[in-house]
């Protein structure tokens, strides 16, 4: 099913039209057209999230498609962000949220993740496997979490939203039920909407869970949930998302998409609500594409992670999504004075300095943190994972000239 849906992208009107499924439902499928969706797609979307979510949920009323995730987080952000309302967004985050909350009239108002010291007795996630590190242990993405104190003194008379993003960009954590119930309590107390963006679901390592805030008691009517068919089914290229909730909040977003981009193309939405169609029949099986893209990333993930250490790079191992963050204070305390300008953060020098000597690319993750919170994270770079092998056997043989150029 990846290789199938991959291919697609170059020639897929032509695919699409000889799809026997796709043909049968008539020789202008691909002039069908609504602004909320293909309906044959929100209604597989209402159907299979709906039974996830617990809720009966209406087509037209609770699933907008929108051109990418990225589509659908505007939508959201121009619809329900008035001038002047805060915007909580959880840090590192996902590059955008932050100019979006802006470009809408909004304010920022960051609350960073930090890094606790994992305690011997500290859950994982069933299968994680601990391998020693140069301080005893790996350092895990569910060992940095917000501090309770600090996340409630953040919601004021003025929060409008809290976006939630899980499993999370960069760091790939995957927040617990109690951690989304603390959040569900905040937003229920101060009467706040949440945003979640939640694209990388089906990707969940380890044995650990993906819960959507959504599910939980009193929750629907204040969420957006989002998704993204590209990460769903690997065809990134495609620009196919949606956003479910309910009518009173979907309503306004409807009013934006359709005065804005209005409609979506029908050929990739005819592919993604096929793909949905066959994951029903699969779900929870061997046979699933959900099933085999999990093993097969997880796989990629191990395979990254044991790569850097071996050069002294300490990863932080993601419960899911397609990236991981490493550790880069060993570097930072022996090459302190990289070129660059003087008040560049060190990660950006040392991305550079990477790619230039170590033909390694990688991303410096105090971009994914506001102004006065980056030198907080600047001994850490992003790492993305879902390659293909014959990349990752590059990034290998690169990795052990650098291991042989470290060895006395």
């Amino acid at each position: 099913m990846w290789a199938q849906t991959a291919s697609w992208g170059s020639n897929s009107q032509e695919r699409l039209q000889t799809h026997p499924q796709l043909r049968s439902q008539g020789t202008d499928w691909a002039l069908a057209r609504t602004n909320q969706g293909y309906p044959p797609l929100t209604k597989v979307l209402a159907d299979f999230f709906g039974k996830l979510l617990g809720q009966e949920m209406e087509p037209l009323k609770n699933v907008l498609v929108t051109v990418g995730a990225y589509g659908a987080l505007f939508t959201a952000f121009q619809a329900l962000v008035d001038e002047g309302d805060e915007v909580i967004i959880i840090e590192p985050y996902f590059d955008c949220y932050e100019p979006m909350t802006l470009m809408a009239g909004g304010r920022p108002v960051f609350v960073p993740l930090k890094p606790v010291r994992m305690l011997s007795g500290l859950q994982v996630g069933r299968g994680a496997q601990r391998s020693p590190s140069q301080d005893g242990e790996l350092d895990y993405s569910s060992s940095w979490q917000l501090d309770p104190t600090e996340l409630a003194s953040k919601f004021t008379s003025r929060t409008k939203a809290l976006v939630l993003n899980t499993p999370s960009n960069p760091l790939g954590k995957v927040f617990s039920k109690a951690e989304l119930e603390l959040m569900a309590s905040l937003c229920q107390q101060h009467d706040v909407v949440c945003i979640s963006d939640e694209v990388y679901q089906w990707l969940v390592f380890d044995g650990n869970q993906h819960i959507s805030i959504a599910s939980l008691p009193g929750m629907w009517e204040r969420t957006l949930t989002i998704g993204s068919a590209g990460k769903t089914f690997s065809a990134t290229g495609w620009k196919v998302g949606w956003v479910l909730g309910p009518d009173q909040l979907m309503k306004h977003l409807r009013t934006v998409h359709q005065n804005s981009v209005f409609h979506c193309p029908t050929q990739a939405q005819a592919a993604v609500a096929w793909s949905f169609e066959r994951e029903q029949q699969h779900f929870g099986q061997p046979s699933s594409y959900f099933v085999q893209l999990l093993q097969a990333t997880q796989h990629k993930r191990d395979h990254v992670t044991r790569s850097l250490q071996s050069v002294g790079l300490r990863p932080v191992i993601p419960q899911g999504s397609y990236f991981l963050i490493t550790d880069i204070s060993d570097f930072k305390s022996k090459m302190p004075n990289l070129p660059g300008a003087e008040d560049e953060a060190y990660d950006r020098r040392f991305v550079k300095w990477m790619i230039k000597n170590k033909g390694l690319s990688a991303i410096p993750v105090s971009i994914f943190c506001s102004v006065p919170h980056q030198k907080h994270f600047d001994h850490y770079i992003r790492f993305c994972f879902i390659k293909d092998e014959a990349t990752l056997q590059a990034m290998d043989k690169k990795l052990q000239k650098w291991k042989a150029e470290l060895t006395p």
